[in-house]
């Protein structure tokens, strides 16, 4: 039987070593297609879209997230087997490019919807009206820093002061 040293040792140590993490890197490169499908329907998702569009985002993300999810967690020959090695040809980036173009006649835009009727007319109603709005323009006294609030304290103040002037000019103006 042959007597381990210690430089035999050490080869094999090294063997291991690369053997492990080789597999590794071998595994993030053949992801990496993967993850970038998966950072595009990510950025897709940011920008503005109908409620059909962003459903449609949704499941794109998901399935490239469950696609790359298992690639990163499958040996190879397992990803080989369920998904091909079909190569497609790289396309020519444009480095100062980071975001993906939209064809903007593939992407259907929802119709503007007016909510708002133009013909009608606009009608504020505030809770007295008449001789009653009068005299509680006339009765109503807003302090100074209530014309322009610095902070939510303040604003407070000013809700809770007009509330309670607001009580006693009903009280006052039923005698």
């Amino acid at each position: 039987m042959r007597k381990l040293t210690f430089p035999l040792i050490l080869y094999i140590v090294i063997a291991i070593f690369l053997l492990i993490f080789s597999t590794n890197s071998s595994a993030k490169k053949r992801c990496k297609p993967l993850l970038e499908k998966l950072h595009n329907a990510q950025m897709m998702q940011r920008k503005s879209y109908s409620l059909k569009r962003g459903q449609s985002l949704r499941e794109m993300e998901d399935k490239a997230r469950d696609k790359w999810w298992q690639c990163e967690n499958s040996s190879l020959s397992a990803f080989k087997s369920k998904y091909g090695t079909k190569k497609k040809k790289a396309k020519k980036k444009n480095s100062t490019t980071h975001y993906v173009k939209l064809n903007k006649a593939k992407l259907k835009l929802p119709k503007k919807m007016v909510t708002f009727n133009h013909d009608s007319a606009i009608v504020i109603k505030s809770k007295c009206q008449g001789d009653k709005k009068l005299a509680w323009l006339q009765f109503y006294q807003q302090p100074i820093k209530c014309q322009r609030p610095k902070n939510i304290n303040v604003f407070a103040f000013c809700s809770e002061d007009k509330l309670q002037q607001r009580d006693a000019f009903e009280r006052k103006y039923i005698q």
